[in-house]
């Protein structure tokens, strides 16, 4: 996708994630995992193709700066206590993070929170490593909204196949 048919937000949001080492080859992989044992005759391209349409959206942008500006916030100390403490350990019982990668779901029909619950329970590829803790990185906010993202790609991959048939 070149960047002169891309906006400002958009070009940010890509770099921000790139730059949290989430590249959307990452978040293709991860639609690749959930959907090609329905799929069987699923490409990586076919994956790529669908989680840049879901980048492409801005709701989607909107999560993706927010919640990177959070991490980083929280990685640097920046925020207030308790609220730095909450978001520096990811803790269980603060929810804000799943909602704000549900309103990325929520873009793409009920079957996206399926794909999310799931995944986000397995964590595989980059999942598993946005949520090491000893990277020194804070990714309470970024594990949940590349998860949504998938699970939006998928969702719209599977929406997509239903139609074709």
């Amino acid at each position: 996708m070149s960047e002169g048919m891309m906006n400002q937000l958009e070009q940010t949001a890509r770099r921000w994630l790139e730059e949290r080492g989430v590249t959307v080859e990452k978040i293709a992989e991860l639609v690749y995992y959930l959907q090609s044992k329905y799929h069987p005759d699923l490409t990586m391209d076919e994956c790529i193709e669908n989680v840049n349409r879901v980048i492409s959206k801005r709701e989607v942008q909107n999560a993706i700066l927010t919640g990177i500006q959070l991490d980083r916030l929280a990685e640097a100390g920046r925020l207030d206590e308790p609220l730095q403490s909450i978001i520096h350990r990811d803790e269980g019982l603060y929810g804000v993070d799943e909602i704000l990668a549900l309103s990325i779901v929520n873009v793409y029909g009920s079957i996206g929170f399926t794909n999310y619950g799931y995944i986000d329970k397995q964590k595989p590829g980059i999942l598993q490593y946005l949520n090491d803790k000893s990277t020194g990185k804070c990714n309470t906010f970024l594990d949940d909204i590349v998860g949504a993202i998938a699970a939006a790609a998928s969702s719209r991959l599977a929406h997509r196949a239903a139609n074709a048939e």
